[in-house]
């Protein structure tokens, strides 16, 4: 115990390496160095790639497969590319028309296609549940949802307000298996909500059953003139930039024994962390929290369970997502993208192949999705 609280001591005063919240004033600043010399190394292997470099998928792999491991065990400091990816930010979130331009909005058929699109999944874009034996994308999909309503314990005649519901794949899935639910979905992307009104207009979805209520808008601006049994949110938070003030603002939209549920990526490294690559070319100001943050934000929503789902859940559904898109080339490169499509193909590909290994490093004990159980605190 004594050398172990020895060498945290000396950590404070190395750079790079360990914990860099506890880091002396010359430590800091010579992390944050160093992490401005990786980013710039990051970006150029990256942009290179993007700009037309040959480099084979497996030497791309091996690339992420030898540094992540290292990264998240010894210098998880450099996966913080930005001041703001280890703090609280004042603003509930930042960036969200960016995000929306290069993620969310992005052409329906490629989003389809890759994600999946059936008469009762439809596209998801966060992780599917492996563990339980899935053989499919769809089927590991609807384990993961089947897993949420268990940790929810969701009830036959429940209200529940889904807070950034995509494309209305959780409530299309919920309502069908709860005849009485009622749904109301939170959504900022308009393409999606269109997706979503449209399927509200389809008889065959459950959507048009008038159980579920679709709402285009923030979360700064929502109002309810009704409280929830229940609220979940699943992946919005690697997008929020103030946990303490959205669970502020989620506990007013909730009964007095309401339940909130939020599943989002995690790093169970002593800081949060981003990318300057994905900052730029997928999610504009995402971060993945570390795995201990929702409960050190809880004032207004305590946490009473959560659980860490190993990484090689999510590295298997984006390695999914890569062979669907790659699949899926031919069809899809006659779309809109702003860019050419070579060069879309190549920003994705370098996201889904870099996600791939990501998730998988470390046998996916350290980058992986966190569950969170929480309540009124009062």
């Amino acid at each position: 115990m004594t050398s172990f609280a020895t060498w945290q001591d000396i950590q404070r005063y190395v750079p790079i390496t360990g914990d860099i919240s506890t880091k002396k004033p010359g430590a800091y600043r010579a992390t944050r160095g160093a992490t401005t010399v990786f980013n710039a190394l990051q970006m150029a292997l990256a942009e290179s790639y993007i700009n037309g470099l040959e480099i084979p998928d497996g030497a791309l792999r091996s690339i992420f497969d030898s540094c992540m491991p290292m990264l998240f065990q010894h210098y998880p400091a450099l996966l913080a590319p930005y001041e703001w990816v280890l703090h609280e930010t004042s603003a509930i979130a930042s960036g969200s028309k960016d995000l929306m331009k290069l993620q969310y909005d992005l052409p329906q058929g490629m989003l389809n296609l890759m994600l999946g699109n059936g008469e009762l999944i439809y596209p998801k874009y966060s992780m599917g549940l492996w563990d339980r034996g899935a053989t499919t994308l769809e089927q590991s999909q609807r384990h993961m949802m089947d897993d949420m309503i268990e940790k929810m314990e969701i009830q036959d005649g429940d209200r529940i307000l889904d807070f950034g519901c995509g494309w209305g794949c959780v409530a299309n899935y919920i309502l069908s298996k709860f005849p009485n639910v009622q749904f109301t979905g939170l959504n900022l992307s308009h393409e999606q909500c269109e997706f979503m009104r449209q399927k509200m207009q389809d008889p065959i979805s459950i959507l048009s059953s008038g159980r579920f209520t679709l709402v285009e808008g923030d979360l700064n601006d929502a109002q309810f003139g009704e409280k929830f049994d229940k609220i979940l949110s699943v992946g919005v938070f690697c997008h929020v930039g103030n946990l303490t003030s959205a669970f502020a603002k989620l506990a007013t939209f909730l009964k007095p024994n309401g339940k909130c549920f939020i599943h989002i990526i995690t790093v169970r490294t002593p800081n949060n962390v981003s990318s300057v690559y994905t900052h730029k070319y997928i999610f504009p100001y995402g971060r993945y929290w570390r795995f201990d943050a929702v409960p050190q934000c809880d004032r207004d929503l305590k946490v009473v369970d959560r659980w860490y789902l190993n990484g090689a859940n999510y590295s298997e559904t984006f390695a999914q997502w890569l062979q669907n898109f790659d699949d899926s080339c031919d069809e899809i490169k006659g779309l809109e993208y702003g860019m050419e499509f070579a060069r879309f193909r190549r920003i994705w590909r370098f996201y889904l192949i870099w996600f791939v290994s990501n998730f998988a490093s470390c046998e996916g004990e350290i980058n992986g999705n966190g569950q969170y159980l929480m309540v009124h605190t009062s």
